[in-house]
């Protein structure tokens, strides 16, 4: 224990690292329950480390003298991946990668490191959780034969940072850090204690070493072990994969990233042979949409930079007891209540009293503003059992007067469905307006509010 240092003994929630002085049955911070584990901390002027580290050297320099070293990025050779990260990682970031136990993690890591080790540059794996020839029998699966890609199979911080010290890496991806632990603290391995701890000293070399550093993170309900939650505030950038174990597609989301944009989303397809990219995903979630059925709407969802259609299913049916039922998969609960509320007050749809039912297939969850024509004219659709032309998109926001309001970047959307062979679309009037003459061969119906919609579409 280092000197000016005390110890004491606090609740820590397993899930979000909330701390308590006594046993909580649920937390506050993020309301899970039974999370709560007795857990030695260190306090005083000696205890902990994290954050960025600076050089022994260093001192403070106006702004206008701090040159930009963080040299040019490094692409993966997996175009998703690369376009998520903004282009390629950067040397010395910290990614931390999420998602469910067997979502895909593991595979990505071992086919980026096999892209990367194949320009020449030298790249560590280090796995906690499977010996070597487990690993081995997975890179087989997946063609991953670099003799660059090294594997080191230990949980022990202190020998992971001794062999990164020997062979300076230039990449080295920690699968995972729940495995991870070190004999300067207390806990066992998967506390929050050890994670933040590992996590900092592992950051440290990063940045004084100029190493890109992967931590893979697994997310977990029983609290038992905790997730990457802790460590958001501690990376550069966070990415969580996204999609259930039944469907063969996955989606990698950015949630934060330092060097570049948040809003972009990578789709791969699950196969015997690794992580395929999808690089034309509006064409997969559309390739079994049925024809001729109500309720079904297909709208141009920005994903960064990347339009994506996708189809909203709406079932609106009677209401069987007392309360109507709100079920929704992919989209937000509170958004499709409001909206149904708005149809019924400025539309005149008497919906309020049927139960109601959305999904977005493919796995894929949406959450702009530009989806809320789409959802509403699903849910008339269902409710007047009226199908929507299916060469049609639809694209939108409504606000609590009814009123259809503009969303970004529409020409990009229209170029997307004319792409894809739709013929028409329904979009804000304000856009319309806006847009210069010949920029899509689609035919546009601009509307002003969702009343003008529903007479149009009904």
């Amino acid at each position: 224990m280092a000197k000016g240092t005390k110890v004491v003994f606090q609740y820590v929630c397993q899930d979000c690292g909330n701390g308590s002085p006594r046993w909580l049955g649920k937390c506050p911070g993020c309301g899970a329950w039974n999370s709560y584990v007795q857990e030695r901390m260190e306090t005083g002027k000696g205890a902990g480390s994290g954050g960025y580290v600076s050089k022994p050297d260093s001192r403070p320099v106006p702004i206008t003298e701090v040159t930009d070293d963080a040299g040019e990025r490094t692409v993966s050779g997996i175009a998703e991946f690369d376009r998520i990260l903004g282009g390629g990682f950067v040397p010395g970031s910290v990614v931390l990668v999420g998602g469910d136990p067997g979502i895909g993690k593991s595979t990505l890591a071992l086919q980026m490191l096999e892209s990367i080790s194949r320009g020449g540059a030298g790249v560590l794996y280090v796995t906690g959780e499977e010996s070597p020839e487990q690993v081995k029998l997975r890179a087989e699966r997946l063609g991953v034969t670099s003799p660059s890609l090294l594997v080191y199979a230990e949980t022990s911080l202190e020998s992971i940072l001794e062999r990164m010290e020997e062979l300076s890496p230039a990449v080295v991806v920690i699968d995972s850090i729940q495995a991870v632990n070190t004999f300067e603290f207390p806990s066992g391995p998967g506390s929050v204690g050890q994670i933040r701890e590992c996590a900092s000293k592992l950051i440290q070399y990063a940045k004084t070493r100029g190493t890109a550093v992967f931590l893979i993170g697994h997310v977990t309900k029983d609290g038992a072990i905790a997730g990457p939650k802790v460590l958001e505030h501690l990376v550069d950038t966070v990415l969580y994969f996204e999609g259930g174990k039944e469907s063969p597609f996955r989606i990698l989301r950015a949630v934060k990233n330092r060097f570049g944009s948040t809003n972009e989303i990578g789709v791969f397809e699950m196969k015997e042979s690794g992580l395929e990219e999808v690089t034309n995903p509006s064409e997969i979630f559309l390739s079994e949409r049925p024809q001729g059925a109500s309720g079904s709407v297909v709208v141009p969802s920005l994903e960064g930079t990347r339009p994506i259609l996708v189809e909203l299913q709406a079932l609106v049916t009677p209401c069987g007891m007392g309360v109507p039922r709100r079920t929704t998969i992919g989209l937000d609960h509170n958004r499709v209540s409001l909206l149904a509320a708005v149809l019924e007050k400025r539309a005149g749809v008497a919906i309020s009293g049927n139960d109601i039912y959305m999904n977005v297939p493919g796995g894929v969850k949406i959450d702009e503003p530009a989806i809320d024509l789409g959802i509403s004219v699903s849910l008339a659709s269902s409710l007047f059992n009226k199908p929507v032309a299916p060469e049609v998109v639809v694209f939108g926001e409504i606000g609590l007067a009814g009123e259809v309001r503009a969303v970004s970047q529409p020409e990009l959307r229209l170029k997307e469905a004319e792409k894809l062979g739709f013929k028409g679309c329904l979009l804000p009037q304000i856009n319309l307006d806006r847009m210069k003459s010949g920029a899509t061969a689609l035919s546009l119906l601009g509307v002003r509010s969702i009343d003008e919609a529903v007479r149009e579409l009904f």
